[in-house]
């Protein structure tokens, strides 16, 4: 929660402080090796610190591996690196430079969520529709990639002893990227699309024989659950196509293998840098801190073209234009270069920028007494966010190329607290923010990706946020108990989903939600003689949308607009895919010689799935009575069974004559518990006269899994 930070304003999560300095770091090496079997198999890591040196330097460096043909889940893998690298320069004794650089390029063959259904048909939990066969080897159609280096400068300042003033530099940039199929005039290539299972053929009694068809294919033969990816490519060298006036030219036609199918990367590469001061210093009981820091931002969003799948070029074109097409440049995705042929490596659907610039000023007062610690703080920032459109799309000539209007916001943040000395044993601490926060630059516009239309009535997020703790500090045991609440009002909720009525995406976007966060907490610890300690965790809240907000539903690819205002009953629905009740018991064993050995049970309850919030509307239950069976179909929110986990951990410290060698070992869920789900969603599209159609999708918790770790340092 909120309090004290010395660093900058925080917020109602708290904050994270890391050192990156060289001289933070004692002279020393260490190499590691990990071995598990979660989303990577093996990860080698080597770090060296030279500490300060007598010219005024220290340099530390760390660079690692982690990697997996294949992770937990079939068809996943995992290919990562990390680097690290902090040169600070002693001046003298009152100022130190600074430098830190670190990134982390990662590849990751992902994992999606399914419906119950193909879980079980699967026989496993852990079925995952991204991948399929091509020539004999898996192959994940949904990979990430990212490399995103962060550089930073800073100056430390050492202005006397009870003063300090810090100030840093800092620029960071690079890609994040999300490759996945697309198509054109074709069968949707996805295992899992609901006209592939058995359920889509089980409510008609005549489609008897292609049900048990379609269950037995799903049961029994690997390319009817995967992708098939050998189809992918045989359809595309069938689809001989005559593209005329191609790339914008008058009379240039080209005829070629135009792709069906091909895979995209969704990019989202950024460029931000920034400047960031602070300044602290001690005046007999009263601590001072004070910042200022200001942040340019700017998120490149397109697409790329990664793998024509043995077409020979792709159109750039909007196949959901196509059935609602005006006139024929509707379909274009870029107004400026029609019937565009596309490459490998070439952008492509839409390209835009989102550009956020903030500024923002803080201080922060403690004071101690004998029997009081107190805190007060503030911040006051500014922060402007606007859309750049850097093609001219068909569907919105007018609106989708250029900057939209710049949307101004102006925040505050009040925050107070402090803890009473009962005894020297016993503590209160009460801690109270009131702030405001600007939307997220993404949620404020109708559709990103094709126009510059403002979400109407957007504003800034209102938080208010207290809670009160107790602890008691013993010999043996140490007890913390907590309660807390937390408001947030005028949130905006946008989605984009695919929508069968109208045969196109649509924006669905809900203005003015408010959120509570409720509850309390329990811990302890208790040391049994000098080598044993037994530690406990409770935690059970409630965090529930509590009003009733507005949603505006457009179509993505016209103007039209198909709800304004219409309320959504969503006041009490839980908000899903976090446990609201959470317990842990635990034991830990030091022995003699460094080994140590522990284990520990955790409960997880009272976990929801995620509501679909235009299930919960009057449009939703027109056509039925609250007596109708569909009514609580429609209505009621899943509950999910509870779990309980069993972890074990242990490992053993060696003293060499030159350096320390450490082993540990990490068992988590060993009990094997495959029925825990982490992720769980209603579907966006939904059909009220069969609930069934599109039911929730799930993920799951990893079943037996360790990590074991051998490290030298020296």
């Amino acid at each position: 929660g909120t309090g004290a930070c010395r660093y900058n304003f925080g917020g109602i999560g708290g904050y994270s402080n890391i050192d990156t300095k060289a001289s933070s770091f004692k002279k020393s090496s260490r190499i590691s090796y990990a071995l598990t079997n979660r989303i990577f198999r093996h990860r080698v890591l080597a770090s060296y610190s030279t500490g300060m040196m007598p010219n005024g330097f220290a340099v530390t460096f760390a660079g690692s591996l982690r990697y997996s043909k294949e992770g937990y889940v079939d068809g996943t893998f995992f290919n990562a690196a990390a680097y690290y690298l902090s040169i600070d320069k002693k001046i003298n004794d009152r100022h130190l430079l600074s430098f830190t650089g670190f990134g982390a390029p990662i590849s990751q063959g992902r994992q999606g969520p399914a419906v119950q259904e193909a879980y079980s048909l699967a026989g496993t939990n852990y079925y995952n529709p991204y991948w399929g066969y091509q020539n004999g080897e898996k192959r994940n159609a949904h990979v990430s990639t990212t490399h995103r280096p962060m550089t930073m400068l800073s100056h430390h300042f050492k202005i006397s002893d009870e003063s300090r003033l810090t100030s840093t530099a800092y620029f960071t940039f690079g890609k994040s990227g999300l490759s996945n199929l697309n198509w054109f005039d074709a069968k949707d290539p996805r295992p899992d699309y609901y006209k592939y299972l058995p359920s889509y053929y089980a409510s008609d009694p005549t489609l008897s024989a292609q049900f048990f068809q379609q269950q037995y294919a799903w049961e029994n033969d690997v390319n009817t659950r995967q992708i098939n990816w050998d189809q992918l490519y045989f359809a595309n060298s069938k689809n001989l196509y005559t593209v005329a006036n191609a790339n914008g030219i008058s009379g240039n036609t080209v005829e070629g293998l135009r792709s069906k199918y091909i895979v995209e990367d969704v990019r989202t590469d950024i460029r931000s840098g920034g400047f960031n001061s602070v300044f602290n210093s001690r005046i007999k009981n009263v601590f001072l801190s004070a910042g200022i820091n200001a942040n340019l931002y700017k998120s490149m969003n397109f697409k790329v073209l990664e793998d024509l799948l043995g077409g020979e070029f792709w159109l750039d074109y909007d196949q959901f234009a196509l059935q609602t097409a005006s006139n024929l440049t509707t379909e274009q995705n870029n107004l400026d270069v029609q019937n565009k042929l596309i490459q490998k490596g070439d952008r492509f659907g839409f390209d835009y920028d989102l550009n956020v610039n903030k500024a923002e000023g803080w201080g922060q007062a403690e004071y101690s007494w004998k029997k009081w610690d107190t805190y007060a703080g503030f911040s006051i920032s500014g922060i402007s966010m606007w859309r750049t459109g850097n093609v001219r799309n068909g569907k919105f000539p007018t609106t989708s190329e250029g900057e939209s209007e710049r949307l101004k916001f102006f925040n505050y943040a009040l925050k107070a607290g402090g803890v009473y000395k009962i005894t020297g044993r016993h503590y209160l601490s009460f801690n109270a923010a009131s702030m405001t926060r600007a939307p997220e630059c993404r949620n404020v516009f109708v559709s990103p990706r094709t126009r510059n239309d403002i979400v109407n009535g957007v504003g800034n997020e209102e938080i208010g946020t207290v809670d009160l703790s107790y602890y008691l500090r013993l010999s043996q045991l140490k007890i913390r108990i907590t309660g807390y609440y937390s408001q947030i009002n005028n949130q905006v909720w946008a989605r984009r989903f695919y929508h069968d009525d109208y045969r196109n995406n649509v924006n669905y976007i809900i203005t003015g939600m408010n959120e509570t966060h409720e509850g309390f907490e329990f811990g302890a610890e208790y040391k049994i003689g000098a080598s044993a300690t037994i530690t406990a965790a409770f935690g059970q809240g409630r965090f529930f949308w509590s009003n009733r907000p507005k949603a505006y539903v457009t179509l993505d690819n016209s103007a039209q607009v198909l709800a304004e205002g219409k309320t959504v009953y969503m006041q009490n629905y839980n908000l899903g895919n976090m446990p609201q009740t959470a317990g842990s018991l635990g034991f830990k064993w030091t022995g003699k010689k460094y080994w140590f050995a522990g284990t520990n049970a955790s409960y997880i309850g009272n976990l929801f799935v995620e509501a679909n919030p235009d299930r919960r509307t009057e449009s939703a239950v027109a056509n039925f009575v609250v007596s109708d069976p569909q009514w609580s179909q429609i209505l009621d929110q899943q509950r999910l069974k509870p779990n309980l986990l069993i972890d074990f951990y242990g490992g053993k410290s060696f003293r060499m004559k030159k350096g320390l060698i450490n082993w540990n070992i990490n068992i988590s869920n060993g009990l094997n518990n495959t029925g825990i789900a982490t992720v769980a969603i209603e579907q966006l599209r939904y059909d009220p006269a069969t609930i069934n159609k599109w039911p929730p999708k799930y993920s799951y918790l990893m079943g037996f899994n360790y990590f074991t770790m051998v490290a030298y340092t020296f």
